[in-house]
């Protein structure tokens, strides 16, 4: 079965058609940068563009920066706040004639992941973290997928995780890769303790460069890099309409 599978970012919203039987893509990205601002109206003509790009009448699935409940957008990271309260699901259809169904982008690229990625071969438990600005959490028990994990944003040293380990943070602080190494080690500490799963899993900016701080983890769960890359987003989001 093939979908067309959309990732919605702050910057840009990028869409390919998804084989959902190999997660591989069928066509070559296409990239529309995200209009300013990113209200719900002009994003809706942006996927429209989109699916008029790949001539495309079929699902669609979408990964959104937003908690996503019963087809509402609950929050708005990185884009409009009138997106909030948005029947997105409705809106995106109505728009672009074709059944779209929407996401959170961390839940979009754990789903890709977990079926075809570094997750595949896993059982029981795994617990992906996208690293980046802040720290988007993902939860999959024996592949059925947690919807909408905030963990990121947990008490944790009289901060939040992320504002205590993510890149971001490294970036500020100006700090090595061994003192943020460290920081982040204590993060995944604190979450291997709270939920003991099998596996983490790596994503975000820093999963290319695990080899500059592997060595100050040491937590006793395997700790391993995403695989999916770029392309996480868009394939996820494809293969959320066939495993949701």
């Amino acid at each position: 079965m093939e979908v067309l599978g959309i990732d919605f970012g702050g910057s840009g919203i990028k869409g390919a058609i998804v084989d959902t039987k190999t997660g591989e893509l069928v066509t070559e990205r296409h990239r529309i940068e995200t209009p300013q601002p990113a209200t719900p109206d002009a994003v809706a003509e942006v996927m429209a563009q989109l699916t008029d790009h790949f001539n495309w009448k079929g699902k669609v699935g979408v990964g959104v920066p937003a908690v996503v409940k019963n087809g509402v957008m609950l929050t708005a990271a990185n884009i409009d706040d009138s997106w909030i309260g948005q029947e997105v699901n409705k809106k995106l259809s109505d728009k672009t004639g074709c059944e779209v169904e929407c996401v959170n982008d961390a839940d979009a690229a754990g789903i890709a992941e977990i079926h075809f990625g570094a997750g595949a071969k896993e059982k029981g438990m795994v617990f992906l973290l996208t690293v980046g600005t802040g720290i988007g959490t993902v939860i999959f028990v024996d592949k059925h997928l947690v919807p909408n994990l905030e963990l990121g944003h947990l008490e944790f040293k009289g901060k939040t995780i992320e504002r205590y380990s993510a890149d971001s943070v490294r970036k500020r602080k100006d700090l090595s890769w061994e003192e943020w190494g460290t920081r982040f080690n204590k993060a995944l500490d604190y979450y291997d303790k709270m939920f003991n799963p099998n596996l983490f899993i790596i994503g975000g900016g820093v999963s290319k460069k695990m080899d500059r701080f592997e060595d100050c983890i040491k937590v006793d769960t395997p700790v391993v890099p995403a695989e999916m890359q770029n392309n996480a987003g868009i394939i996820g989001a494809a293969l959320n309409m066939v495993y949701k």
